[in-house]
């Protein structure tokens, strides 16, 4: 019997082997393309930057991506980071000095987007002066202890909205409060004559007869927050991150044209707290962007100058707005 390389040149056979080989992978990458969608895992904190995700999520407009979510929720940063760290999370609502923080020995994680950010008509940080400090202008706040949290994006506003006012470093006085909660009502007894808050502590604060001294309306450049994803993640899965982008970019279109219709939802998902529920406005997103290299720059010499860190970050390494829409 005669074998079939008799009656092939044994080139055309091995061109025939090779087109196999290949038609093979072709098929395996399309299976693979077409298979179950990926799951990402979002640890999410109780905050109003991520309503657009719940959106996303109940409109369906994840599923119109092919993407599959997954929230975890998280009661603090430092819970987040854990998850994150153990890869237990895959993405998370952040912010750049956290990721400065992240990326100091290797690049862990990138920012792929911004969350949320202040503007001239908008803040999202303040400081508060409690009702019987006596503390009405940011001249008042010279010498006075501020409760933050030390190392932290708190205290980075801190310091950069009262030097945009004129202070020096020496002016400024910061005692640690790492709880929200607890800063909250330290206010509200008053053995904090001032504190940092977000909203919607700020507003709930203010409804205890505490008073916004200085809020980042006044220099928004500095205050925003990210999402960021661990790049383990973005290099195996980057249609799945452009797809989880897109999603975000049309919840953000929604909520921006018609935020009265996500009242209900920043209610049930427990972003607002009950005193406020009826009065606290929707608030408007940023749409797709990144942070610059200027505020990049800004937050991590920060983070040089407090003796947090000694390493030159790279902006590029840590930011990309390769993914969006």
């Amino acid at each position: 019997m005669k074998t079939i390389s008799k009656f092939i040149p044994k080139y055309q056979l091995r061109l025939i082997i090779l087109g196999i080989v290949l038609l093979f992978a072709l098929v395996a990458c399309s299976a693979n393309a077409t298979g179950e969608p990926v799951t990402l895992k979002i640890a999410v904190l109780p905050i109003l930057d991520s309503l657009p995700m719940y959106v996303a999520e109940e409109e369906g407009l994840f599923a119109d991506n092919n993407v599959t979510v997954e929230f975890i929720p998280v009661g603090s940063a430092p819970e987040r980071d854990q998850l994150i760290s153990a890869n237990q999370a895959d993405g998370m609502i952040n912010e750049v000095v956290s990721t400065v923080f992240y990326n100091t020995d290797k690049t862990q994680i990138q920012i792929v987007r911004y969350a949320r950010a202040a503007t001239p008509e908008q803040h999202l940080f303040s400081i508060l002066a409690s009702a019987d400090s006596g503390i009405t202008s940011v001249e008042g706040l010279k010498g006075v202890e501020i409760g933050v949290s030390h190392g932290t994006v708190i205290e980075y506003l801190t310091d950069r909205l009262l030097q945009n006012q004129g202070f020096i470093q020496d002016e400024i006085t910061t005692v640690a409060v790492p709880s929200i909660g607890d800063r909250l009502a330290l206010l509200g007894s008053g053995e904090l004559q001032a504190g940092m808050l977000p909203e919607p502590p700020t507003s709930l604060a203010q409804g205890g007869g505490a008073v916004v001294v200085i809020d980042d309306t006044t220099y928004p450049e500095v205050s925003f927050s990210t999402i960021s994803f661990r790049m383990e993640i973005i290099d195996q899965h980057p249609d799945t991150i452009r797809g989880f982008l897109a999603a975000l970019e049309e919840a953000t279109i929604r909520i921006n044209a018609n935020p009265e219709d996500y009242s209900d939802l920043l209610v049930e998902k427990q972003l607002v707290p009950p005193p406020l529920v009826g009065s606290f406005a929707v608030p408007v997103y940023p749409t797709a962007g990144v942070p610059t290299l200027a505020q990049w720059q800004d937050a991590l010499a920060w983070t040089i100058e407090k003796g947090l860190n000694q390493v030159k970050v790279s902006y590029e390494d840590s930011v990309t707005d390769e993914y969006l829409p």
